[in-house]
């Protein structure tokens, strides 16, 4: 370990993939026979500095399907950490298995050993199927994990930065849209108050706005009742995306803007914390035609992304949180640009990022 598996050597190339700009960097498999540890690291760029990027655990029904899965993420933290002006590479990684029955303090052990023989190349935090407390785990056999506790040196949750990252994203998108950074006075629908969704909403709450919500969790729409009384909840989802909203907040799962959602969609803007909200590529151009303003997820939901590399070197809160600050300015940008060019703002974000990496040249 790290081994290639059954006929694929060590740092083997994978790529390009769908929408990829170029191939990965470096895609490593591994593996622990002990603590049946089965892992796969892609490293999509590392023109900025080390590759960033979570450790995914989840019973993927194929090696390929897990393997097509660590190809996107890792690409898509390359951009996201290129526009969020860190100085790190995108990676990521997917341990294969069931993080309820599978997960043990000796496979993360093994896990650590086997990113500590990558050499720095690729840094971990915390995602899908993982935690803080994991991460703490992992630390003890290796240097390169971050988003780790309080108790050992690190930051802790990090969902109270993306949200605020959120937050900063929209009000740009307000700002774009109706010429003031306030969401005072609009509606917004949270999709998923969990603990970005609900941080985001108590944001929403003091900024003045009308908030209307849904979640598939009982108990977390319970917890945003009593913590803002004024909040309005929707029977699911699909009726939070017919309201009269002024912003559609996606904070839950990924591709929740389908070509039917779109098609429905009654908001202005659209601005959510979720990964991937994008069903397909072609949504993008749906949402453009219909006249909503998208703030590209990888742009706007940078803020825990900025919380871990900061946790790096030395974990500062507010340092971070000006950092986390700066996406206003960075979704202004995108916006602007997208105008301008007559593109997608998800274009216009992509092509920002691209050129920083560009202009980085080869490590």
């Amino acid at each position: 370990m790290p081994t290639g598996g059954p006929g694929r050597p060590p740092g083997r190339v994978f790529g390009p993939h769908a929408g990829a700009r170029q191939a990965h960097e470096r895609v490593v498999f591994g593996a622990d026979e002990a603590t049946g540890l089965r892992v796969i690291v892609g490293i999509y760029s590392t023109a900025l500095g080390p590759a960033l990027g979570g450790t995914r655990f989840h019973p993927y029904a194929s090696e390929d399907a897990a393997l097509a899965d660590v190809l996107e993420l890792s690409r898509a933290m390359a951009y996201k950490n290129a526009l969020a002006g860190l100085d790190h590479g995108g990676g990521k990684a997917v341990i294969i298995g069931d993080p309820v029955a599978d997960k043990t303090e000796d496979l993360l052990l093994a896990y650590g050993r086997f990113l500590e023989s990558l050499g720095g190349s690729y840094v971990t935090a915390a995602d899908v199927g993982t935690s803080v407390a994991d991460m703490d785990v992992v630390g003890r056999a290796t240097r390169f994990a971050t988003g780790r506790s309080e108790g050992q040196g690190g930051a802790g949750d990090s969902s109270v930065l993306t949200a605020y990252g959120v937050f900063q994203g929209m009000r740009a998108c307000a700002a774009h849209a109706w010429g003031t950074p306030s969401l005072r006075g609009r509606t917004v629908g949270v999709a998923g108050v969990g603990k970005v969704g609900r941080h985001l909403v108590r944001r929403l709450v003091e900024d003045g706005a009308s908030v209307v919500v849904s979640d598939v969790s009982e108990q977390a729409l319970d917890a945003v009742r009593r913590e803002q009384p004024a909040v309005t909840v929707a029977a699911d989802t699909s009726e939070l995306v017919r309201a009269d909203l002024d912003v559609y907040s996606p904070c839950a799962l990924g591709h929740a803007l389908t070509d039917e959602v779109v098609s429905v969609l009654r908001a202005t803007v659209v601005c959510g914390g979720a990964n991937n909200q994008l069903a397909q590529p072609a949504v993008a151009a749906a949402l453009v035609e219909r006249g909503i303003l998208y703030a590209p997820d990888y742009c706007v939901n940078a803020g825990g992304v900025i919380q871990v590399a900061d946790e790096l070197h030395g974990f500062d809160f507010s340092r971070a949180r000006a950092k986390a600050e700066g996406i206003f300015a960075t979704t202004a940008r995108v916006l602007a640009l997208a105008e301008d060019e007559g593109v997608a703002p998800v274009v216009a974000a992509d092509r920002l990022a691209e050129r920083r990496m560009d202009s980085a040249g080869p490590a």
